[in-house]
């Protein structure tokens, strides 16, 4: 595991052993996709396992529950946990960094805020139960005036995105090859990219164009966008590998 992710493994470590030994349900505050994907491998083989949760279905920024025996994670009243409030703007379209700079005016620390979605004039905000009264209070994003309002988690409208299944072949399950085949670039030119810094494995730099892929393995190219390896497996005729990719468009 990446030392930078040392203390939050200790906390994590210490939220399943009350769990276990109180049988009561723990959290961790909001997790970014590169501590989610530490704290995934790091329990793989380990009980209780994490439950990944942000509030709605496909959130990057999700805690993570451990939950006693007799809780299934279907059974979790979430919003005990996570709230949402929703933002009405006027005379204007407020982004993301409006409202995030909001949000962290009124002192309330990044982890304890979500993802963070905006369409237009409207904005969601994931945030822990505790600091929703804070974000109700909030009546400017930036220079715009908005109007906030508490959000039931079950009417959080699902999030838009497309997507495409790329299937290609690779001599070996390298991070340049594999980039490659994914965003439609020769070896050479993902290699290059990759030691420019552009490109991401499991949400982290990575400026190895020889590192090794995994299924499962999520890689982002700065400016073109993240795909999943879906899948691995089966030879071509040139004895080349076979790999499954999903690519967010």
């Amino acid at each position: 595991m990446n030392p930078a992710y040392d203390d939050i493994l200790r906390r994590a470590e210490d939220l399943a052993e009350r769990c276990e030994r109180r049988a009561v349900v723990t959290a961790t505050p909001f997790l970014t996709p590169a501590e989610r994907f530490a704290l995934e491998r790091a329990f793989a083989h380990r009980e209780p396992r994490p439950v990944f949760l942000g509030g709605a279905d496909e959130c990057e920024r999700t805690c993570a529950f451990f939950l006693p025996d007799y809780i299934a994670p279907e059974d979790l009243d979430l919003g005990e946990y996570i709230r949402c409030v929703r933002f009405q703007s006027f005379f204007g379209e407020p982004g993301h960094r409006d409202y995030l700079g909001a949000a962290l005016a009124l002192g309330i620390s990044r982890e304890r805020i979500g993802d963070i979605r905006v369409k237009g004039a409207e904005a969601r905000i994931f945030c822990l139960s505790a600091v929703a009264p804070l974000l109700l209070s909030l009546d400017r994003a930036g220079r715009y005036t908005v109007r906030a309002e508490e959000c039931s988690l079950s009417d959080v409208p699902p999030e838009e995105h497309r997507t495409e299944s790329l299937t290609f072949t690779v001599q070996s399950l390298r991070l340049d090859a594999v980039t490659g085949g994914l965003f439609r670039l020769s070896r050479s030119s993902a290699a290059e990219q990759i030691r420019l810094g552009l490109v991401s494995l499991n949400y982290e730099v990575c400026e190895r164009p020889d590192a090794a892929v995994r299924e499962g393995d999520v890689i982002s190219l700065r400016g073109k966008g993240k795909g999943s390896v879906a899948g691995i497996g089966g030879r071509s005729k040139k004895d080349r590998l076979f790999v499954t990719c999903e690519r967010r468009l």
